[in-house]
């Protein structure tokens, strides 16, 4: 395979290849109330995000999206009509937007409109 037919991967952090969910529909994570995220996933004491509160569910969302290693850990905690409707907000690292937008064009064309 050459080096331009080579697929691009796109990283969450250094050695992090960011994972991306194959479908939006997929996504099917809890949309209200509190949720605690796994060690794995949010390393401080207070794993709890109570999803009623906007910036709570942001927080959450970054932190899944840049830390998740397996797409079942997406699929457990990301809903994706929630992802749809808070994209722009979100403040995530370069490669972890780039990889979700090449995947799912309309998050991109979300944040132009």
């Amino acid at each position: 395979m050459s080096a331009s037919l080579a697929p691009v991967v796109h990283l969450a952090r250094p050695h992090r290849p960011v994972v991306v969910a194959g479908t939006l529909a997929e996504l099917r994570g809890p949309t209200c109330g509190l949720v605690e995220l796994p060690l794995r996933l949010w390393w401080q004491p207070h794993r709890t995000f109570d999803l009623g509160q906007h910036d709570m569910l942001l927080w959450m969302y970054e932190n899944v999206l840049r830390e998740s290693i397996r797409v079942d850990e997406l699929r457990a905690f990301l809903d994706g009509a929630t992802l749809v409707r808070v994209w722009s907000e979100l403040n995530l690292p370069r490669g972890v937007r780039a990889a979700w937008e090449a995947r799912h064009p309309w998050l991109s064309a979300r944040l132009a409109a």
